[in-house]
C-alpha cells in the first residue's frame, strides 16, 4: 500500500477522529492547545484515492539552548498498527517528516492492547497470593497480533523501557483498568461490581450524597479538593489555569468532551472528578477529595454517577486510567487497583511507549539528564 504523509489542517484532523468510534483525549486536535507549552502540528496519512486513512497530533518539546526538538506522540499516532507493511509505510515517512521538523529522538505510544485480565481472574490470583505481577497471571484475553507489532517496531530500531519507555515528558500508563459498557445494561454493569462498592454507593445515597455537574466556574471547588489530595497523596498539583485551559479548549471543540462532577454532601464538597469523551471512549481523567467525611463514600458516588452519564452518551468503554502491575498486598500502589477491581471490570496492558533516536548521541544525553532528576 502506497501512502502519502503531510501536515493536516486541525479541521481535517477533527474529521478524521470524528470518522473512528475511539481515539485517545490526547490525539484530538484541541489537545495541543491543553499542552500549551509544547509545539504541535497535525499529521494525516492518505491513500492513493486521497482519503485520510491516519492521522497523528505530535507535540514537540525544544532542547534548552539549542533548536532541536522532541517529537512525542501520546497513545498515538492513530494509524493502522497492525498493517505488515507498518514500518516502511507509516513509520518511516512520519520519521523523516519528524527529522525534518528538527527532531532528534521521537516518542510515541501506540494505542494497542496486548492482555486482559477480568476482575474475577485478578480477585483469584491475589487471594491465593501466587502472583507477585499481572504479568504473572494468565489473561483472560490477548491479542496475538500485538507480539507482531512489538516485533516490526524492534526490528525497525525503535526502543522500549521497562515502564514503556523512560523519556521527556508525560509518560502515560502501560497498565489501565476498564469497565466494558458495550452489549451490557446499567443493572448488569452495577451488578459486576463488589459487594463493599455496591454498599458503598447505598451509603452515599442514605447518607444523602448528591453528585452535581459541575461548569468552569466550579473548577475552583475541584481545584480545592485536588490540592488537598496532593498534599494527603504526596505529588506536585498542576495549577488551576491548567484545569481552565484544558476546559476552554475542549469545550470549543466539543461542548461535551471535558465534563466536571462535585459530590456534595450537606452543602459541602467532599469529592470531585473530570471526565473526557472521544467517540465511544470515556475516560476519568482527574479524582480529588476531602480528608474527612469518607464515610459517606462520595469516590464511589461519584464514580457511578459517571458511569451512568458515559453509558447515556453511548460509550462502550469507561476507563479509570492507570494502574501499577503490583498485586501484591502491602505494596503502596495496590489500594489503587484494589479500588478500581471493585468495579468489576478488567485491567489492560497496552503496548507502552516506544523511542527512536534520529539523533543517538542528544537521545542519550537526553536519557541521562533525565535518569539523574
Amino acid at each position: 500500500m502506497s501512502l502519502r504523509l503531510r501536515t493536516i489542517t486541525r479541521e481535517e484532523h477533527l474529521a478524521f477522529i470524528q470518522s473512528r468510534p475511539s481515539a485517545s483525549h490526547m490525539q484530538i486536535p484541541a489537545w495541543a492547545d491543553v499542552k500549551a507549552e509544547w509545539r504541535a502540528e497535525s499529521l494525516g496519512w492518505f491513500d492513493e484515492t486521497g482519503a485520510t486513512v491516519g492521522a497523528g497530533l505530535v507535540l514537540y518539546r525544544q532542547l534548552p539552548k539549542v533548536k532541536r526538538y522532541l517529537a512525542y506522540l501520546p497513545e498515538g499516532p492513530v494509524i493502522d498498527w497492525f498493517d505488515r507493511d507498518l514500518d516502511a509505510s507509516w513509520l518511516q515517512p512520519m520519521l523523516a517528516h519528524l527529522k525534518a521538523q528538527g527532531a532528534f529522538s521521537v516518542k510515541m505510544g501506540p494505542p494497542v492492547v496486548v492482555r486482559r485480565w477480568d476482575a474475577t481472574t485478578l480477585k483469584a490470583a491475589i487471594a491465593a497470593k501466587e502472583a507477585k505481577r499481572l504479568r504473572d497471571v494468565d489473561p483472560d484475553w490477548y491479542e496475538p497480533r500485538a507480539f507482531e507489532v512489538a516485533d516490526r517496531l524492534r526490528k525497525a530500531g525503535w526502543l522500549q523501557g521497562e515502564d514503556g519507555g523512560a523519556g521527556f515528558g508525560d509518560v502515560q500508563p502501560r497498565y489501565v483498568f476498564q469497565v466494558p459498557l458495550a452489549d451490557r445494561s446499567l443493572d448488569d454493569v452495577q451488578r459486576g461490581f463488589n459487594q463493599l462498592w455496591r454498599r458503598n454507593i447505598k451509603k452515599a445515597e442514605k447518607s444523602g450524597v448528591e453528585v452535581v455537574q459541575g461548569g468552569y466556574d466550579d473548577l475552583e471547588v475541584f481545584h480545592r479538593l485536588y490540592v488537598v489530595t496532593s498534599e494527603r497523596d504526596r505529588f506536585t498539583p498542576r495549577p488551576l489555569a491548567y484545569f481552565q485551559r484544558m476546559w476552554k479548549s475542549l469545550a470549543a471543540e466539543d461542548p461535551n468532551r471535558m465534563r466536571l462532577y462535585i459530590a456534595y454532601h450537606e452543602g459541602e464538597p467532599l469529592a470531585a472528578t473530570t471526565m473526557l469523551t472521544v467517540g465511544e471512549h470515556v475516560w476519568y481523567s482527574y479524582g480529588a477529595s476531602a480528608d474527612h467525611k469518607r464515610e459517606v463514600k462520595p469516590s464511589n458516588a461519584i464514580q457511578w454517577r459517571m458511569m451512568r452519564d458515559a453509558y447515556a452518551l453511548g460509550a462502550t468503554l469507561y476507563d479509570l486510567r492507570g494502574i501499577s502491575d503490583t498485586l501484591e498486598e502491602d505494596d503502596h500502589l495496590f489500594g489503587l487497583i484494589q479500588f478500581k477491581l471493585g468495579t468489576g471490570g478488567q485491567a489492560a496492558e497496552y503496548l507502552g511507549e516506544w523511542d527512536f533516536p534520529l539523533n543517538k548521541l542528544l537521545h542519550k544525553a537526553l536519557d541521562l539528564y533525565m535518569s539523574r532528576r
